[in-house]
């Protein structure tokens, strides 16, 4: 009879994948994923996704926030272009989270290309 191990189960990976989708914070363990070379393929694409996407929000939030610090006449503006690519940031990696619990692709157009390239 084979020995099955209940920390392998389908649930259990997938529970593992929701985590990295929580925004900022899958960053730090899809990142590792790929540091470590570990995991399936469905693991490591969506580890490159999150990644990039992670690293699309920071860079374009830096540069909004130098912008309005910097200046005078368009402070209000880049702000809310910031908060408006914080909150479609956020709103992403939840409708990624409704699309792994449906069981469905988790592919962004445009951004999984991209994410495709890197190691």
């Amino acid at each position: 009879m084979k020995d099955v191990d209940p920390l392998e189960s389908q649930d259990l990976k997938r529970l593992q994948i929701f985590f990295y989708l929580i925004p900022v914070v899958g960053f730090f363990p899809a990142i590792w994923t790929l540091h470590r070379n570990e995991g399936g393929r469905q693991r490591k694409a969506l580890s490159r996704l999150v990644v990039t996407l992670a690293l699309g929000w920071l860079f374009g939030y830096i540069l909004l926030g130098t912008g309005a610090q910097t200046s005078e006449s368009l402070t209000l503006p880049l702000l809310l272009m910031s908060s408006l690519l914080t909150s479609g940031y956020f709103l992403v990696n939840i409708w990624l989270m409704v699309r792994l619990w449906q069981r469905k692709p988790l592919r962004l157009p445009g951004v999984s290309h991209l994410s495709d390239r890197l190691p």
